[in-house]
C-alpha cells in the first residue's frame, strides 16, 4: 500500500517503451503518477520520476528482467480514498466495493474510458505509447479536492504539443 497526499494524480498506461514529450507535458504538475502497466522500458519510469513519484504495476508485455520487481497490482491511499491499480481489468480478482476501493485504475485495452460500476470509478487512461488502430493517444489526470476525485481524460495532440479533454 502506498499512502499519498496528492492533489493531482497523473495516470498513464501502455507506453510500450515510448515516453512521448506530449505525455510528459500533460503530466507536468502531477503530485503522483500512476503507470497502469505495459511500460516497455525502465527509461519510461525514469522519465516519469523526473516529474513526480511513480507507482507502477507490471503489464502482460512487461516480461524483461527489470519488470519482475514490479507488482501485478498496487493499492494507493489518497485523501482518505483507496485506489486499486491493475493492468488488465479482466484480471481483477476482488470485489472493489467489498474491499473498500473507490477507484480502479487499469490499462491493457488502449481504450480511454471513465465509468462507474456500483459506485466505483473505473479509469483507463488509454495508451500513451505507439498509436494502435484509430484509438487516441491519451493520458488521464485525477484532481483530488475536498476528498473528491475528479478524473479527466486528455488526448495528446501528437507532434503539436496541444491537448484536449476527451471527457
Amino acid at each position: 500500500m502506498v499512502e499519498r497526499n496528492a492533489k493531482l494524480i497523473g495516470v498513464i498506461a501502455d507506453t510500450h517503451g515510448l515516453l512521448r514529450p506530449e505525455a510528459v507535458a500533460a503530466l507536468q504538475g502531477s503530485d503522483l503518477i500512476v503507470h497502469a502497466g505495459d511500460i516497455g522500458n525502465p527509461r519510461v519510469l525514469e522519465g516519469l520520476r523526473a516529474i513526480a513519484p511513480v507507482v507502477a504495476v507490471r503489464g502482460n508485455m512487461d516480461e524483461s528482467w527489470w519488470a519482475h520487481s514490479l507488482p501485478k497490482s498496487e493499492v494507493i491511499q489518497v485523501a482518505q480514498r483507496w485506489l486499486y491499480v491493475i493492468h488488465d481489468l479482466d484480471d481483477l480478482d476482488l470485489d472493489p466495493v467489498a474491499a473498500g476501493f473507490s477507484t480502479v485504475i487499469y490499462g491493457h485495452s488502449h481504450h480511454p474510458s471513465i465509468g462507474m460500476r456500483k459506485g466505483v470509478l473505473l479509469l483507463n487512461p488509454g495508451s500513451a505509447g505507439p498509436r494502435r488502430f484509430e484509438l487516441p493517444v491519451s493520458v488521464a489526470l485525477i484532481r483530488v479536492e475536498n476528498g473528491l476525485l475528479d478524473p479527466r481524460l486528455i488526448e495528446l495532440a501528437i507532434g503539436r504539443g496541444v491537448k484536449r479533454k476527451l471527457h
